[in-house]
């Protein structure tokens, strides 16, 4: 977790660590399914890049999950999946890994963010 906005930043050092732990514990990774995990919605990149952002404007209107939908973007809770937003405060997150690269899935977050950013300061 890293306050700001600058998500270039958190993908490099997110890189450099998975670097130095795959250098000592070897990923299990399946050629046409990506990296293999416990969770069978990770599979493929496994990268859900997620932000925090408060949005009480559209989040309060019926379509804004269809929005989310629509943008490929996971919303939930700051705490965790299942769990109720507080005073408008989302965790968004791309909803892919499978069948896309890291980069393309951490530009879905970010791409979705933004647009959800220009919504909010759109709505009255």
């Amino acid at each position: 977790m890293q306050n700001g906005g600058n998500v270039g930043q958190v993908l490099e050092r997110l890189i450099k660590g998975v670097k130095a732990i795959e250098n000592k514990v070897p990923f299990s990774r399946d050629d046409r399914l990506g990296y293999l995990t416990f969770c069978p919605s990770n599979l493929g990149t496994t990268v859900r890049a997620s932000v925090h952002i408060k949005l009480p404007k559209i989040s309060s209107k019926p379509e804004f999950k269809k929005i989310c939908e629509d943008m490929k973007l996971q919303i939930r809770g700051i705490h965790g999946e299942h769990s109720e937003t507080e005073g408008g405060v989302y965790d968004v997150s791309n909803k892919a890994r499978l069948g896309l690269t890291e980069y393309e899935a951490v530009k879905q977050m970010y791409d979705g963010v933004k647009k959800l950013i220009e919504l909010e300061k759109a709505a009255s």
